[in-house]
């Protein structure tokens, strides 16, 4: 299969494309929806020992959805990194962030999006604010602390947030 062609069908908050796939001698059309580049950390508080998360509504569930706090890489060429520490402070209060490892890269649904996040686990001490979002932003975002237990039995509903969890189950407290 090989694209051949491809049109921006909208370009508002997201970007919708409509594809043209080549498969042999036939030509399908294909949607994709493209939301760019994201972020998201597994946060632990290592003073409260506790896992710092996020509660908001999200508009694809129709409803409040506990995750990991996330956000999109905003300026061309800024490292993901840097987006992810000021996810953290914007979303959870956490001016420093003195550990970042790497999990993985992923789509979360490959079929019809384009999305790609950069999932991380870090490691926070002190926090400076209370988080909640930016106000400008339209977030309305409540953080949910978990202990082991109860982020392991957590009925996590958000893939980005799964991988994470799973991940960390893995490697042992």
């Amino acid at each position: 299969m090989k694209i051949t062609k491809v049109e921006t069908v909208y370009d508002g908050f997201y970007k919708l494309r409509k594809l043209t796939v080549q498969d042999g001698d036939e030509q399908l059309t294909r949607e994709r929806f493209e939301p760019g580049r994201a972020v998201a950390a597994l946060v632990y508080d290592t003073n409260k020992q506790q896992y710092v998360f996020v509660r908001q509504f999200r508009v694809g569930a129709e409803g409040e959805v506990d995750e990991i706090p996330a956000g999109m890489l905003d300026k061309k060429g800024e490292a993901p990194e840097d987006a992810l520490r000021r996810e953290i402070e914007e979303e959870l209060g956490y001016a420093d962030v003195h550990h970042l490892e790497h999990i993985v890269d992923l789509f979360p649904s490959p079929g019809g999006s384009a999305e790609q996040i950069g999932v991380y686990y870090a490691e926070v001490s002190q926090q400076t604010s209370a988080g909640g979002g930016v106000e400008d932003e339209n977030e309305n975002i409540s953080l949910v602390r978990m202990s082991w237990e109860e982020m392991a039995a957590h009925p996590w509903r958000d893939a980005k947030t799964l991988v994470a969890v799973q991940w960390k189950i893995l490697q042992g407290r």
